[in-house]
């Protein structure tokens, strides 16, 4: 007999909208590839894609510049 299936429905009446907060953490989950399969479902039924964009930008913008920061800072140290 097989086994009933647990996961949730994909539907986005009743959905809660992922937080800031949420989504910060949904996009920070994507830069390693990993995600729960409960904040897939909840980021793909209740989670604007443009909120999604915006969070995934900054976050790129702020890796970028903080990758720029250290090695400024090494070439410095080093007296390059």
């Amino acid at each position: 007999m097989p086994e009933p299936d647990n996961k949730p429905p994909v539907s986005s009446a009743g959905a809660k909208a992922p937080s800031l907060l949420d989504t910060i953490f949904s996009v920070l989950a994507s830069f390693f590839g990993v995600q729960s399969e409960k904040n897939r479902v909840r980021d793909f039924s209740a989670g604007k894609p443009v909120v999604f964009i915006a969070v995934a930008i900054v976050l790129t913008l702020v890796l970028v510049l903080s990758l720029w920061g250290i090695v400024q800072l090494l070439l410095k140290n080093a007296g390059a």
